[in-house]
């Protein structure tokens, strides 16, 4: 607390171009402290800081403009700083890849970042899809507001593979592990940056940064203060708002107010293609009279297969389906996406260089989703708690977050239960009252039927149209009020094998923190410790804690020691982490990476690294308990499972899960070419060991070995595979800045699964991921306001698959355009925002700085 008591000075002055126009919103920041501001409409600025300790450094900087020191000896209200061009942003500075502050030039693994200006200028209702015009980036949408994130391949809807982090805090729900993209995240308005890493990160974020992490950062209120106000409207009923409210109050304390609200009509699937028999076995193809197990619709169950002994043998062994709802039909009202976050966080400087920040976010969102099944998340949210105390060289980090599905369902279980719900006042021919579900009518119908027909002499296909005619009245017709009540009481009961609700509630407590040592001028050392728990609950409906949570930990330590050399041209490091968990033996990740700077400005960056990586299973893959009807998903950390193949027929032991391993090679070149031309490439190579993938298999709930087949059922688990699977590629990005009105950008991807050595052809990897890939941009600023943004993406088909289905995708492409105006400023107190191009609907407000 003494610092507060040495004398402080003003420091004031304007940041301009080198044409002396202003910078509006541009940083500045006392080096090696947390004191800092941002310019002004005029690029002025002005802050306090204290000469007791000798001279003070600021460091300028602005997006598209290249950084700049100025060491002060004492108190200036005079201080002019012009700042150069830089429209390639090769001068960014990142801190995720080396979790210390380096110029992205130099990272020492691909990384990417995206500025705030260029966030808010992405279209797309969640900010995390417009990161696909990013080389090596895939984006799952399982739904409007639900996507994923992957890189360098295994794309899904969970991207278990890569990490998502707010502040450096994990994001992802405790009780599904879902990183649902930017639903539950910051809101556009308050991110500072995004910075995503490429490739195994585990040696220092742990084991489940297999291929990459993914790091939003939030708007420092001590330093862009204002009122911020964002709306957007558009088709599907869409509507957009965001408010962001930042204030100093006084010189140590500092506060903001983040809030948004979105909904629009949601996209629902609707793909009737029949099921993959690798999902559904017994289906039959698209066009079959007997019907078939669709895509997208759900209470098509398989109820009745034609015994081997039925006289007519056409159809034995076959399966009648019966027609099932679409998902439409079954969501019903619920086809609102809706988010809805709000997040307050209060910052304290306890001295200069050591300031605290506590932080919740509650946040609410309606969308659609898919892995095991599909999934309505209707107000489905977290509420998150977390405290920093963070000083120039550590900091301390703890969180807690506690996930509710609220009114979320199954589509699955909910089209099932409905179809196998009681008729009321079912009677027999005798007209005597029974118990018959809708199901048995239809099956009881059509067999009776068919069997009718072919008795009269018709053909199997005159009698299989004449059956599907006869009992497809049967089913329940959506439009009662019959159907009505059966869907609202079966969304709202939560009961296993009876009701659709998807409530789990579970909590994650996490901490961790870190030191960098100062070892001479060139040399650090940075140690650091992480300890997570999970407590999972569900009432048995989605985890097997039918008496109590399920508690699962966590624990690492890391360490990493770099090194310049050759008149800090030549950059070494080594990092290594040691993981610990509940139900695995402990992992060691370790890194190596080199980086050689050439030319007279450092310009040429060669990188080369090796790095080796563990995932640990998801909870859910640890934990599961879920009766599909055609599948009982099982967890897997006791002693594995015995069983009999669901092809062969053959006797087979599954073993218990084990970590997931990766060994990643790359090499990579990163260079500005002069100041219009920034280019990067990069090569890897990758080899994955106890694969994580889903078998499938004829067994017992408790593992044993069925005494036969038939005595058995089909179980679906998480388990390795025994051979390697192998997976390289490479990524090629250019920007060219031709001019201040056309910037051109385009970049390419290439991604090559390698599945040979992999004997089991049922052995799913999920790969999910197109071989050739590229994107073509051209931005720029127009008539000295106006700013546009145009890209062109396209993927060559490939075949995706989750434990919901598999399929082949087309090719397929995109188009996004953008254009933005200044904000008005004509209204006192409003000023532009620290952007220079924003939206027509975006404005900025602020108190004038003093």
């Amino acid at each position: 607390m003494l610092a507060w008591a040495q004398e402080s000075s003003q420091v004031s002055g304007t940041v301009q171009t080198e044409g002396g126009k202003p910078l509006p919103g541009a940083t500045i920041f006392v080096r090696g402290t947390f004191i800092g501001t941002s310019s002004d409409r005029e690029g002025q600025f002005a802050l306090k800081t204290s000469f007791e300790n000798g001279p003070v450094t600021l460091s300028v900087s602005f997006v598209g403009y290249q950084s700049r020191e100025v060491t002060l000896s004492g108190p200036d209200n005079a201080v002019l700083v012009q700042l150069k061009l830089n429209p390639t942003l090769t001068n960014e500075v990142i801190a995720s890849a080396s979790r210390v502050e380096e110029g992205i030039l130099q990272a020492p693994v691909t990384v990417e970042k995206v500025t705030s200006q260029q966030v808010l200028r992405m279209p797309p209702p969640d900010v995390q899809v417009g990161l696909n015009q990013l080389k090596g980036i895939d984006v799952n949408s399982a739904s409007m507001l639900l996507n994923s994130l992957s890189t360098r391949g295994f794309n899904s809807a969970k991207s278990e593979r890569l990490i998502q982090l707010t502040d450096y805090f994990d994001t992802q729900s405790p009780s599904l592990n879902v990183n649902s993209g930017n639903l539950l995240g910051l809101p556009d308005l308050d991110i500072e940056s995004i910075e995503i890493i490429h490739g195994p990160a585990s040696a220092l974020y742990g084991a489940n940064a297999f291929n990459g992490v993914l790091l939003l950062n939030s708007k420092d209120p001590f330093v862009s203060e204002g009122l911020s106000v964002r709306v957007r409207g558009g088709e599907r009923s869409f509507f957009d708002g965001q408010l962001r409210y930042a204030k100093k109050l006084g010189d140590k304390f500092a506060f903001k107010v983040t809030g948004a609200y979105l909904t629009a009509n949601d996209w629902l699937a609707s793909n009737y293609q029949a099921t993959s028999t690798q999902v559904q076995r017994n289906n039959n193809p698209s066009s079959s009279t007997l019907g078939y197990d669709a895509v997208n619709r759900y209470g098509d169950v398989g109820g009745y297969t034609f015994p081997a002994t039925y006289p007519f043998p056409e159809v034995r062994g076959k399966t009648v389906f019966m027609p099932g709802f679409t998902e439409q039909t079954l969501v019903g009202n619920d086809d609102k996406a809706k988010s809805l976050k709000v997040q307050p966080s209060l910052s304290y400087l306890l001295t200069n260089s050591v300031k605290i920040t506590v932080g919740a976010s509650v946040s609410r969102g309606t969308a659609s989703y898919q892995s095991s099944s599909r999934y309505r998340f209707k107000n489905f949210g977290t509420n998150q708690y977390h405290g920093e105390i963070k000083g120039d060289r550590w900091f301390l980090r703890g969180q807690s977050v506690q996930d509710f599905g609220n009114d979320s369902y199954d589509l699955t279980f909910l089209g099932a239960f409905i179809q196998n719900s009681p008729i009321p006042g079912a009677v027999d021919a005798q007209g005597n009252p029974i118990v018959q579900t809708y199901a048995q009518r239809y099956f009881n119908e059509y067999v009776r039927t068919y069997t009718g027909n072919r008795l009269a002499g018709r053909t199997d296909a005159q009698a299989q149209e004449a059956a599907v005619a006869g009992a497809m009245p049967l089913q329940l017709d959506p439009t009662s009020p019959t159907f009505a009540n059966l869907r609202s009481q079966i969304i709202k009961d939560a009961t296993p094998g009876r009701g659709a609700r998807l409530n789990p509630s579970s909590l994650l407590n996490e901490g961790n923190a870190q030191y960098n040592f100062k070892l001479g001028e060139t040399a650090d050392l940075i140690v650091g410790a992480a300890y997570r728990k999970f407590r999972l609950g569900s009432n048995g409906n989605l985890y097997s804690d039918d008496n109590s949570r399920i508690q699962n930990h966590e624990v690492g330590g890391y360490a990493q020691f770099t090194k310049k050399l050759v008149d800090e041209r030549l950059k070494l490091a080594l990092a290594g982490r040691v993981d610990g968990f509940k139900n695995f033996d402990a992992a060691f990740s370790p890194r190596a990476s080199v980086v050689y700077s050439a030319g007279d400005k450092r310009q040429h960056n060669f990188r080369a690294s090796y790095g080796r990586a563990f995932r640990s299973p998801t909870q859910l893959d640890q934990y599961i308990r879920l009766d599909l009807g055609q599948a009982l998903l099982l967890g897997n950390v006791g002693s594995g499972f015995q069983g009999y193949s669901t092809t062969t027929g053959q006797a087979i032991d599954v073993a218990a899960l084990q970590l997931e391993r990766l060994s990643t090679y790359e090499i990579g070149y990163k260079a500005a070419l002069g100041t219009n031309v920034a280019v990067d490439v990069n090569y890897y190579r990758s080899r994955y060991n106890d694969f994580i993938g889903a078998q499938r298999f004829i067994g017992s709930a408790d593992g044993s070995r069925p005494a036969t087949l038939a005595a058995g059922r089909v179980l679906q688990v998480w388990t390795n595979a025994d051979q390697e699977v192998r997976t390289q590629g490479a990524a090629v990005g250019v920007t060219y800045a031709v001019l201040p009105i056309l910037n051109v950008a385009a970049n390419y991807s290439l991604n090559v699964l390698d599945r040979s050595d992999v004997q089991d052809a049922e052995f799913q990897t999920y790969f999910n991921t197109p071989k050739h890939k590229y994107n073509v941009g051209f931005n720029g600023v127009a008539l000295g306001h106006l700013s546009y943004a145009l890209n062109y993406r396209w993927a060559q088909g490939h075949e995706y698959g989750l434990p919901f289905a598999v399929g082949k995708l087309a090719d397929y492409s995109t188009v996004d355009a953008t254009s933005d105006i200044p904000s008005p400023s004509s209204a006192a107190p409003c000023r532009p925002a620290p952007l220079i191009y924003l939206t027509p609907t975006t404005y900025k407000c602020t108190e004038a700085l003093r």
